[in-house]
């Protein structure tokens, strides 16, 4: 229903006035000095967590990015993928008296043999599934041709540095939370004492002012 020319203009929008009402902005005669100064105080220190938690995160992915990078570029640079051929299948390891791993024997290329040395290597390697002599896998070694795990992918140093950037934020928020909670405590003890002296004052005055 619209208002006619001269009548009150339209509040706010509701999620605009709700959150002028959560943020303690709207004018509310029912609200007290103590409500309106813990409003204030959250709100400052909703303010100071952003100011810190940004550029302390920002910091803190960047650090964790270069970290991980330089550590993809330095285990590419020392590892190299070669083909391993199957000799012999049907070996077993057993480091742990309840699993059983079986291995087979496998040759490679060596990725950078020394004058005089072997260009093959003949290792162990763990077997997979239907594995047979002939086959070929590819494998990931060092430089000395030892076999070695797969280098570390680049989504890896990106989930690193979100975790970096996430941990820096709730290292920059535990204070923040716990000086508000101690705000509240101290309001809320303030609260309790007021409404106590409200209800001592009503029972003082209990029977003295009547309507009629």
């Amino acid at each position: 229903m619209r208002e006619g020319a001269g009548g009150p203009a339209p509040g706010p929008p509701w999620p605009r006035r709700r959150l002028r009402r959560r943020l303690g902005l709207e004018r509310n005669a029912l609200r007290r000095p103590v409500d309106r100064a813990q409003r204030r105080i959250a709100l400052g220190l909703l303010v100071l967590l952003v100011a810190v938690a940004v550029p302390l995160a920002s910091w803190a992915a960047a650090w964790a990015y270069d970290l991980g990078s330089r550590a993809e570029h330095a285990e590419r640079a020392e590892r190299r993928e070669v083909v391993a051929t199957v000799v012999a299948t049907g070996g077993t390891t057993s480091r742990d008296p309840y699993y059983v791993h079986e291995t087979l024997q496998a040759t490679w290329p060596r990725p950078e043999p020394a004058p005089g040395e072997e260009r093959t290597r003949t290792g162990t390697l763990p077997s997979w599934k239907d594995a047979e002599v002939g086959q070929t896998r590819r494998i990931w070694v060092d430089r000395e041709g030892d076999p070695a795990v797969r280098p570390r992918p680049h989504s890896r140093t990106v989930t690193d540095a979100m975790y970096a950037a996430f941990a820096a934020t709730l290292a920059a928020g535990a204070p923040v939370l716990v000086a508000y909670l101690l705000v509240r405590r101290r309001c809320d003890r303030r609260r309790d004492a007021l409404w106590d002296a409200a209800w001592a004052r009503m029972d003082a005055d209990r029977g003295r002012n009547r309507p009629f």
